[in-house]
């Protein structure tokens, strides 16, 4: 929201009353708390009128420093409220110095001015990361009776600005007005599904603001030199979270918010659905499954949408038995052939539903302030939504859900929860201003915890559209309704580069496009971006998206690629544990690998998947992809080619290829199974070691099913000599040289040359080699 009416001028109706000075201070043993009139005071007179604001400094977490700004603090504050983990016994350094006064947290300091104007600023280490100046800080009101606190932090030079949720709009967001308010916009306008009130900068910080209602950021816009972000009412609180790296601003960030729980392997193969609007019966999908079969395509989880259930009456949780006149024996086919189940679930009852008249009288269903049920006929005609502030709803909404899991559902995927009105009670008296962006997150907890209590924690999973601030914690979120255009699919990345920069380990989208049909081209080059991503869903709407209906060789790729993925699950699973323990996310924007390089600043048709793959799906018919490489030896992952980085790359390439690049100096686990994604990783996994220079070290690990780590896996060279070394190994396992034709000598194993390098197979129990180059 804009204010100011250029450099000089302020709105019309709008009075701002800015931070001017530090009129005094007051300490206590974790805290700092500064006094800040609006102008300089001349003498007593001066401290008759106008507002002061209260500014308290404080830590949550280490390199953590929390900015609450009060103007009136007697109003009465009402939920939700997004939670805080603070750290336990944590110990601030306070210092109250000549001229300023300062309060540190781990490699993190704040800074305030104690004379002249106002000044804090804020410093990672010795090195100053941003601040807040003259009058940035401020309370505003408006002509309408409309109030606001604003604070306007610096942005230097070649500063980037990421993240704000899953955001279809340029990568970079220097130059946009973002407001944090969910809404279904599809992936093709401004509006976002995930809206999320945190940024990261290029320069090793993140902003966190604690307000789950509408935050608006004005990033480069109304001021070029400041990230402003403004909140309704009389209060502001926001978090400078340090790193100094973008991957250590996003571990802490995660340790504030939550971290993203570890879905289960199984998850990670390919799902298939219906779809939304085709016509499908247990035949139809019997059909689908086994042809996936026939043709050789590993498939692990198959989806219904939303017509499993009858027209007009979602939703009820009753299958349509004109389609499904068996449901609990269907399953239980579909199971044994090896499948997980989803069902498609949203938070809204419609009036013909037979739930309806329970969930009214019950006073589960948001009302109207006169204490009607709020219906409205956008989606579903009459539809009412369930008040998760309930507790009792909640309990009624998760006993739908404990009936289809009995019937032998594995997941659901939670549709929905951005439409949520304003114009509403709620039965514990949440602000519904408030309410509207979180109301997703009681939505999918409540549906998480079901599947947590039937299958534990390790085996819980959702396929979510909504979220807010916090909403990670239960993964997995796709990217909503794209188009079956090369247009959509560069969106479709570039909202998830941008939620995978907002605290989010694992995002999913649409294979081939939700809207319209795609043609075989896109659909095949989808299906190879799809299954190099940390989720692979093939889903739409009117089309159904099983390949053989695209053209033979769609099947092809489709296996292919599918088995690409299963076979490295040991490599992407290690991914997803660093996500769930670390916050870092599977699939990673260019920037967050290398940090120190420009050229990656604003690359948003490349990532990283995990830290050493680098992926560069293709957006054109021609097969042309443009890509950038980082400094140094990277190696292509199918043909075994190695190219010098540090430059642009425009390759031509086929249906079964696209640009998978491995950096320099890494090992990428995979494992002996490619038909699954959930196997015993450490089973006869190969060990492939790529671009190992001369005094260099890579390692990785290979965890459990469970998320435990299993076996850890170090190489080194020295000179000609690499040295091997595994712990925890108690089955086969063997390392692969990738790029070497040759070698002297290993110690302790045998080799043999292969086309992509040397194999080398150790001896029964051996836990270290000594290869000779």
């Amino acid at each position: 929201m804009k204010f100011t009416d250029g450099n000089w001028l302020v709105r019309k109706g709008v009075n701002i009353y800015g931070a001017a000075e530090v009129n005094s201070v007051e300490f206590d043993e974790n805290s700092v708390t500064v006094y800040a009139p609006y102008f300089h005071l001349r003498d007593r007179g001066d401290t008759l009128s106008g507002p002061l604001l209260t500014v308290r400094f404080s830590s949550p977490r280490e390199n953590v420093i929390c900015i609450q700004a009060f103007h009136f603090k007697g109003k009465r504050k009402k939920g939700p409220e997004f939670t805080i983990n603070k750290q336990d016994n944590l110990k601030v350094d306070i210092k109250d110095e000549d001229g300023f006064v300062s309060l540190t947290s781990g490699t993190l300091t704040v800074k305030i001015k104690k004379t002249g104007g106002w000044s804090i600023d804020f410093y990672s280490g010795d090195r100053r990361i941003t601040g807040s100046g003259y009058k940035s800080m401020a309370y505003i009101t408006t002509e309408d009776g409309s109030t606001f606190m604003r604070e306007q932090l610096d942005l230097g030079v070649d500063e980037c600005v990421y993240g704000l949720g899953e955001r279809f709009t340029p990568f970079v967001k220097n130059g946009q007005v973002v407001d944090i308010w969910n809404r279904d916009g599809g992936t093709s306008s401004e509006q976002a599904y995930k809206n999320i009130p945190f940024y990261i900068t290029n320069k090793g910080y993140g902003v966190f603001v604690n307000d789950p209602g509408c935050v608006s950021y004005e990033i480069a816009s109304e001021r070029v030199s400041k990230v402003q972000f403004s909140v309704p009412g009389e209060y502001l609180e926001y978090y400078i979270i340090n790193g100094p790296s973008m991957k250590e601003v996003l571990e802490n960030y995660t340790a504030l918010t939550g971290r993203p729980a570890l879905p289960p392997a199984w998850s990670f193969g390919l799902w298939l659905t219906t779809s939304f609007l085709t016509d499908y019966d247990e035949k139809t999908v019997t059909r689908f499954i086994d042809g996936m079969a026939e043709r050789d395509i590993p498939l692990h989880v198959f989806h219904f949408d939303c017509f499993w259930m009858k027209e007009f009456q979602w939703c009820d949780f009753e299958w349509d038995e004109r389609c499904f006149p068996e449901p609990e024996n269907m399953l239980k086919r579909l199971k044994e052939k090896g499948l997980k189940i989803c069902v498609w679930i949203n938070p809204y009852i419609a009036q013909k539903s037979r739930l309806f008249d329970e969930a009214m009288e019950k006073g589960y269903l948001l009302k109207k302030p006169n204490g009607d049920v709020w219906q409205w006929d956008l989606w579903q005609p009459g539809m009412g939504i369930v008040d998760f502030t309930n507790p009792e709803a909640c309990q009624w909404y998760a006993d739908k859900l404990r009936r289809l899991l009995d019937m032998g559902v594995d997941c659901f995927k939670t549709d929905f929860g951005e439409r949520i009105p304003t114009d509403v009670v709620y039965y514990d008296g949440s602000d519904p201003e408030k309410m509207h962006n979180y109301y997703t997150y009681l939505y999918n907890k409540v549906v998480y915890n079901v599947l947590c209590e039937k299958f534990s924690k390790e085996n819980a999973v959702l396929f979510a559209r909504s979220a807010t601030a916090g909403s990670q914690q239960f993964p997995v979120h796709w990217g909503g309704d794209c188009y079956a255009t090369y247009e959509s699919m560069a969106e479709s990345l570039r909202g998830g580069l941008s939620l995978c920069l907002s605290g989010f380990g694992f995002w999913s989208h649409d294979i081939g496009g939700f809207e319209s049909t795609a043609t075989p081209d896109i659909y095949k080059r989808w299906v190879a971006f799809g299954l190099l991503s940390s989720h692979s869903r093939l889903h739409g709407s009117k089309a159904y998206k099983v390949p053989w209906l695209y053209d033979e060789e769609a099947v092809d790729v489709l296996r292919f690629f599918t088995k690409l993925k299963c076979s490295l699950m040991p490599y992407l699973f290690s991914a997803a544990c660093e996500a769930a323990y670390k916050g870092i996310p599977v699939m990673r924007a260019m920037v967050l690998e290398f940090t120190d390089d420009p050229t990656c600043y604003y690359l948003d048709k490349q990532y990283m998947l995990g830290d050493s793959l680098l992926v560069a799906p293709i957006f054109n018919e021609n097969g042309i992809a443009t890509y950038y490489l980082p400094k140094g030896h990277w190696t292509n992952y199918f043909t075994g080619e190695v190219v010098e980085g540090g430059s642009w790359r425009t390759e031509k390439h086929g249906y079964m290829s696209i640009p998978l690049m491995v950096r320099p100096n890494s090992v990428i686990a995979t494992g002996r199974e490619d038909t699954r994604p959930d196997y015993d990783y450490a089973d006869g996994v190969v060990f492939q070691i790529f671009g190992l220079e001369d005094g260099a070290c890579a390692s990785t690990t290979v965890y459990d099913l469970s998320g435990k780590p299993e076996v850890k896996f170090t190489a080194k060279r020295i000179r000609d000599v690499i040295e091997v070394k595994i712990e925890g190994a108690t089955k086969p396992w063997s390392v692969v040289l990738r790029g070497i034709k040759e070698i002297k000598s290993v110690d302790g194993a045998s080799y043999k040359v292969e086309e992509l390098g040397v194999k080398i197979i150790p001896n029964n129990n051996v836990s270290s080699l000594s290869i000779k180059m």
